[in-house]
């Protein structure tokens, strides 16, 4: 009983390190997507230091949520894998303990994972999301340069649309700019002006678009009268308000709800639209994706005993085309659950029964010392792709 308490702190202490790297490691790979539109946005946007930090953090519980399950299954595999080729199990089966009894610490750092991807899920997405969509707003609010962007239709005003082909956010100067005004129900108003320059209104709902020698083009809807007028300068005021408004009044994406919102919705939908089975899938996706911690994690363990005769970098890539199958399980549930071929229950919690099953199935197996097929063909398919890899090295 002691020696099987030891091992369990043992293994436990080892599953740490490699669970923290692997989380450092997908969460770099998962920003990486994002650097070009951070860059953009501190550069060219003019937008703090700050505010980067805190968009960062807002939008880091969404990519949580599918990486810790994936780290979980990394860290355990990398784990098991280092004991087996080391022959740590050898000698613990030697010693009287068999696979079953080092599952303990993998179930007991499984459900510490599950139990921070449940809280990321339930309460970290639709804080982040709604933090950010407040923040988007008070963005606009203060400098509403930010919300532009060059060869863009901007209709963010009620009865007004413009397009601006260059703009330099160091001096807030446009060039080559087209604006519809309809907001006189009598006239149609076209004005079209080769540079501008936007400049802060006295309250934060308001900005002045100077133009400068352009052209107004003014249509009476009735009499269909056209009136063309030269400028050397002239000033459009807008207002932000109906632009605030538009964006606040925008409607909640469901995994921007609340557990409370999507049982309130689910409760009071009349019908079963599309929306209806998006809340329904995104209720049991709070819950079904912290349980694959848990099933994943059990799938690790004889994937990283029957892997020992690899490299670690082909156990890495065997752990990655597993995570890769339950993704795949993930996105085909998601899409037939939303096209209402399969109820979404199933097609939430399939991706857990299919990989947890596989891993029940592999762990007996493993522990009744009968090798399974599939891991002679992954570890040769895996082996071949890392001797081709720096083959290719070498002779570059």
């Amino acid at each position: 009983m002691k020696l099987n308490s030891v091992v369990n702190r043992y293994i436990f202490k080892e599953l740490i390190p490699p669970f923290a790297m692997n989380l450092l490691f997908f969460i770099f790979v998962f920003l990486m997507r994002q650097i070009l539109e951070i860059t953009n946005v501190i550069v060219n946007y003019q937008v703090s230091l700050t505010a980067f930090l805190l968009m960062l953090t807002y939008s880091m519980p969404y990519f949580l949520a599918y990486i810790i399950p994936m780290s979980v299954m990394m860290s355990v595999l990398l784990t098991f894998l280092r004991l087996s080729s080391d022959n740590e199990i050898v000698a613990l089966k030697a010693s009287g303990i068999s696979i079953y009894r080092l599952l303990p610490p993998v179930i007991v750092f499984s459900l510490f994972s599950a139990l921070l991807t449940g809280y990321m899920a339930i309460y970290g997405i639709p804080w982040g999301q709604q933090s950010y969509k407040q923040m988007a707003l008070n963005v606009v609010q203060s400098n509403f340069n930010v919300g532009l962007k060059e060869r863009q239709f901007n209709d963010s005003f009620d009865g007004v649309m413009f397009y601006v082909s260059k703009i330099d956010f160091k001096d807030n100067s446009l060039g080559d700019i087209y604006i519809e005004d309809q907001r006189n129900a009598r006239f149609s108003t076209t004005i079209v002006s080769p540079k501008g320059r936007i400049f802060n209104g006295e309250d934060r709902l308001s900005f002045i678009l100077s133009l400068y020698n352009g052209v107004i083009n003014q249509v009476n809807l009735e009499s269909r009268a056209v009136h063309s007028t030269r400028f050397d300068t002239y000033d459009l005021q807008l207002d932000l308000k109906n632009a605030v408004k538009n964006i606040s009044k925008k409607k909640i994406k469901e995994k921007d709800m609340r557990i409370e919102e999507l049982i309130a919705f689910l409760k009071t939908a009349k019908t079963k639209s599309k929306k209806y089975y998006s809340v329904w899938i995104e209720l049991h996706k709070k819950f079904s994706i912290p349980f694959a911690c848990i099933a994943l994690g059990i799938l690790a363990v004889p994937l990283g005993v029957q892997s020992s005769s690899t490299r670690k970098s082909a156990g890495l890539g065997i752990g990655l085309i597993a995570f890769l199958i339950y993704y795949l399980l993930l996105s085909a549930g998601l899409v037939l659950s939303e096209a209402g071929k399969i109820s979404p229950v199933l097609g939430m919690w399939m991706p857990n029964i299919i990989m947890g099953g596989l891993g029940i199935y592999l762990l007996v197996r493993t522990a009744n010392d009968n090798p399974v097929e599939i891991f002679n063909r992954m570890n040769q398919f895996a082996g071949k792709i890392i001797r081709n890899f720096f083959r290719i090295r070498h002779t570059d």
